[in-house]
């Protein structure tokens, strides 16, 4: 790498099971909300963003950054509201448009979360919530 030592170097590449090495990983989630209004939007975005973290023992300070798309039909507001309702005031967040794929899942929320953590990739819990349980059957794996 350039720029850095090969002590530095080192550091950078030790496996994330090795005993509190932090590194950077992404949690998936998606929720479907009840309607498009604010309330409807803001509890399963809390709902979500609660679980994602609790499953994964995600504290605040833990987060580097939050994306989170939404189909079309959701219009009424934007999920980091919710989230800075919730104190995640420091975290960067960004919304996006999910493409108006016929057929597809609606009134979707999705998130994927950056975190820092001392988890392997295969201990992260992807949450997947309500109607968007059906997108990724295969990583469900706690009660909702």
């Amino acid at each position: 790498m350039h720029g850095t030592s090969k002590e530095q170097q080192s550091t950078t590449q030790t496996p994330a099971g090795s005993a509190g090495v932090r590194v950077f990983r992404g949690i998936r989630g998606a929720i479907t909300a009840d309607a498009d209004d604010t309330a409807a939007i803001a509890y399963a975005t809390k709902r979500l963003l609660g679980e994602m973290t609790r499953r994964n023992q995600i504290e605040l300070d833990d987060i580097a950054s939050v994306l989170f798309s939404l189909t079309p039909d959701l219009r009424a507001c934007f999920p980091a509201l919710a989230a800075r309702e919730m104190g995640w005031v420091h975290v960067p967040m960004l919304h996006f448009s999910e493409v108006d794929v016929p057929g597809a899942l609606g009134r979707c929320i999705r998130v994927l979360m950056h975190v820092n953590t001392a988890r392997d990739a295969r201990e992260i819990e992807h949450v997947y919530l309500d109607g968007a349980r059906a997108l990724r059957p295969d990583l469900i794996r706690g009660a909702t």
